[in-house]
């Protein structure tokens, strides 16, 4: 079976009978969807994204943002959003459920509504930290509360009533999903925001996906990093593919020899898992860049390597488990983020990757593999309620049998039709028998 029925607990996944050479569209960015999204929601005027990532973050982030006042109307592969002029004209409660960036998101927006705004989350939400980011808006003047855990959600936050902005100090924080919701809002504060980091920023990486995206709606961004004051207009905007899911197929590619998949993400993108190919490179993948799109070649084998995630931090577990599938033991770095994410992922991949007989060493914010002991007895993955998880052990499985996925459905998170895509990817293999005697 290849494809989940509604409500299946678990999907034995069908390994690929041969090499591929595909084109493949994975869906919309997310994180580029989010970012656009509440940008549009708080310009002047009408803004029209083009392909945006239709998953439960986005659409919990985008119903939310309704809540609050800014209407948006979807029309085909078009989401057309009324923006609120940088003032949301309700308050109320609004439930951002997994998501974590959407919910971090919404805690600066929140501050921008006439009226107060209660936050909360999934179960998983109230667990993961935003204290980091309730004391950075705290310092910008904003009031909140909260209304479960000390500062954790539900969190209760008040109209922001002087926008002053200006500069703010900052230390290495958990997760820069907080200081993008920071220069995402910064265009309507009086002063625009800069942040003085201290310390090295968390995924600097997304800091730069953040400013990029407010450069090309029309936000002036200052030498110092400073984003001005001056609110947004409307504007008009496609999607790229998401490399995050991207990372998927190009892995898959990499792990078949001979097998190639190719994906329109221009090579410049400025999202941060494209860094996540010069990881596959040093796995021994070839990799060939083009102005449109990117190709992956999977090569006759691929060799262990000592690499850093840092940048990348969504293509983590699927690196691993390439990792897994090499000759000889790797090492990944950089992975300090992932034990805050939908769950502990360094723990998760771990444990996982243990049932088919790797070796496994867990680190603070790294992991060791060491495949050589890697068996083929038959594996009940369990996926952690994390959309990564499942996705990338689905990939595993096209090259070893006997991989059950547990909670198929949870990569509605971020990739709802992936097992039809990988589906997709099996039929397209031309396997050649020998002609009969």
């Amino acid at each position: 079976m290849t494809e989940p029925r509604e409500g299946e607990d678990a999907l034995l996944v069908d390994p690929t009978p041969g090499r591929f050479e595909l084109e493949m569209h994975p869906p919309g960015s997310k994180s580029l969807t989010n970012r656009a999204l509440l940008l549009a929601a708080l310009a002047s005027g009408r803004s029209i994204l083009h392909r945006p990532l239709v998953s439960d973050d986005t659409v919990a982030l985008r119903e939310a943002l309704a809540i609050l006042g800014a209407n948006v109307t979807v029309r085909d592969d078009r989401w057309l959003i009324d923006g609120v002029d940088g003032a949301f004209p309700n308050g109320g409660e609004v439930d951002l459920g997994d998501g974590g960036t959407p919910a971090r998101f919404m805690l600066a927006a929140a501050a921008l509504a006439r009226a107060p705004v209660r936050v909360d989350g999934s179960p998983r939400m109230r667990e993961r930290p935003v204290s980091e980011g309730i004391e950075l808006l705290r310092d910008l003047g904003v009031t909140i509360t909260g209304t479960g855990r000390p500062e954790h959600l539900p969190a209760f936050v008040e109209p922001w009533g002087t926008r002053t902005g200006g500069s703010l100090s900052v230390g290495r924080t958990a997760s820069s999903q907080f200081l993008s919701a920071l220069l995402l809002v910064a265009p309507w504060t009086d002063e625009g925001i800069v942040l003085e980091h201290l310390d090295p920023p968390t995924s600097a990486s997304y800091l730069e996906l953040t400013r990029g995206l407010l450069r090309r709606v029309g936000a002036t961004i200052d030498d110092d990093g400073r984003v001005r004051s001056g609110g947004l207009s409307g504007f008009e905007l496609p999607i790229e593919p998401d490399a995050s899911s991207a990372i998927y197929w190009w892995s898959a590619a990499a792990l078949v020899p001979e097998a190639s998949v190719t994906i329109p993400v221009p090579a410049d993108s400025l999202q941060p898992d494209l860094h996540a190919l010069d990881l596959l490179e040093a796995f021994g993948a070839r990799i060939e860049r083009w102005s449109e799109s990117v190709t992956v070649h999977g090569p006759h084998r691929l060799v262990g390597a000592r690499i850093d995630a840092e940048r990348c931090p969504d293509a983590a577990v699927m690196l691993s488990i390439v990792a897994a599938c090499c000759e000889g033991p790797s090492r990944i770095d950089g992975l300090r983020t992932l034990r805050v994410k939908e769950t502990d992922r360094i723990h998760a991949v771990a444990t996982e990757l243990a049932k088919t007989g790797c070796t496994v060493v867990q680190h603070p914010d790294a992991l060791e593999i060491d495949p050589s002991s890697m068996d083929e007895r038959p594996i009940r993955v369990g996926t952690w309620n994390d959309h990564r998880m499942a996705m990338a052990f689905g990939v595993l499985g096209l090259v070893r049998p006997g991989v059950t996925i547990e909670d198929p459905g949870c990569v509605s998170k971020s990739y709802p039709r992936f097992w039809a895509d990988r589906a997709d990817l099996i039929d397209s293999v031309e396997v050649t028998r020998p002609a009969p005697e």
